[in-house]
């Protein structure tokens, strides 16, 4: 006997964590806009190389055992009738909702569409800008920033490459100066303009930018990782405006509930947790949601289990590739420090797979 319906409204990393978590205690139905679970750390290169076109989709298929997984993209959370009411009309009853809709990430980590074919069809055309492209421009000086820089330089070692971010250094939303200036030798070292304190936007002309001080860069191509949006406009438009902050993301309490809701979870990019958003975190915090799930679905038993609180994850390992076979690894230690390893640690631990073996695994399939 499973002790209550659960709806999880996002396929992503925490809501796939979650969903699985749940499978063997709940009723669960995971609902996602795709047909396909979208392996996004994969995605900046599969957007840039032909042969990892199809590395990202993964089948939602094999995720669950006893649940159920729901295409179709949620538009309201009707509280008092304690229904997910999708675009198609149905009604998910649920005993709890769980939101993990994640964020809107910048091409090409974007999934296009809803089809497996549709989000390929936007990598190739990525992959033939890119490899038609004399001059390419990249904005923004954080990991992905980084990554893509350093994926489409050895894509086109031929072609001009720039980096342009707006802060002094490279990587500094990790904390640690020394894999900033790492990835910045191995950067210009590999010929690509890194140009830092150059906040851009576009030029008077089509194909130009011009950073803060008036000097312009003529680039046929550009990309720009500044950042990501919550994907909670859908809660806004349903009226659900007061749950979330000025930056659109929902705010939750320590037990990741959101605020005067006992029954709605939020969990991954999409909440207000104050820490980096990177998948360990999501993943974080799914397993804590799902335990605080499980309390309030066995409340009134005779086992009944407290509610755990959440800590923002503010020191975890992270690396960023620069390609297949390099990179840099921010590995915390004790007395507050961070270790900042190479390219052996970087390429074993994410640069070489990007950790696709381990996503297929989570999701039932074999690694290959």
């Amino acid at each position: 006997m499973r002790d209550g319906d659960v709806v999880v409204i996002g396929g992503g990393y925490a809501g796939v964590r979650l969903a699985k978590r749940l499978d063997g205690t709940a009723r669960v139905t995971l609902v996602d806009r795709k047909e396909i679970f979208f392996h996004r750390i994969a995605s900046l290169r599969a957007g840039v190389r032909p042969e990892w076109t199809a590395t990202p989709f993964i089948p939602y298929d094999r995720l669950l055992r006893n649940g159920r997984v729901a295409a179709g993209k949620a538009i309201r959370i009707d509280t008092a009738g304690r229904q997910v009411v999708l675009a198609t009309g149905e009604r998910l009853p649920y005993d709890v909702v769980v939101i993990a809709t994640g964020a809107d990430y910048p091409e090409p980590a974007r999934f296009t569409g809803t089809t497996a074919e549709e989000a390929a069809k936007s990598f190739a055309g990525h992959q033939r800008s890119i490899a038609g492209a004399e001059h390419v421009l990249v904005v923004g000086g954080g990991p992905s920033g980084v990554e893509l820089s350093a994926e489409i330089r050895l894509a086109r070692p031929d072609a001009r490459v720039t980096l342009a971010h707006a802060g002094p250094a490279l990587l500094e939303v990790t904390g640690s100066a020394r894999a900033g200036n790492k990835a910045r030798a191995w950067l210009e070292s590999h010929d690509v303009d890194v140009r830092l304190d150059s906040f851009m936007s576009p030029g008077h002309t089509f194909g130009t930018y011009r950073d803060a001080r008036g000097n312009v860069i003529e680039a046929d191509l550009s990309f720009w990782a500044t950042g990501t949006t919550p994907n909670t406009l859908w809660l806004r438009l349903a009226g659900h405006g007061d749950w979330l902050n000025p930056s659109g993301q929902v705010k939750v309490d320590r037990t990741l509930r959101v605020h005067g809701r006992q029954d709605v979870f939020a969990v991954g990019d999409v909440n207000d947790a104050a820490e980096l958003k990177i998948t360990p975190v999501a993943l974080a915090q799914a397993d804590l949601a799902a335990w605080n799930i499980r309390a309030h679905l066995q409340s009134s038993g005779k086992h009944r289990k407290e509610p755990r609180f959440y800590r923002p994850i503010h020191r975890t390992p992270l690396i960023v590739p620069f390609g297949p076979s390099d990179g840099v690894t921010m590995m915390p230690v004790p007395g507050g420090e961070t270790a900042v390893l190479g390219s052996r640690t970087s390429t074993l631990g994410k640069a070489k797979t990007l950790l696709t073996p381990y996503m297929r695994r989570q999701l039932g399939y074999s690694a290959a």
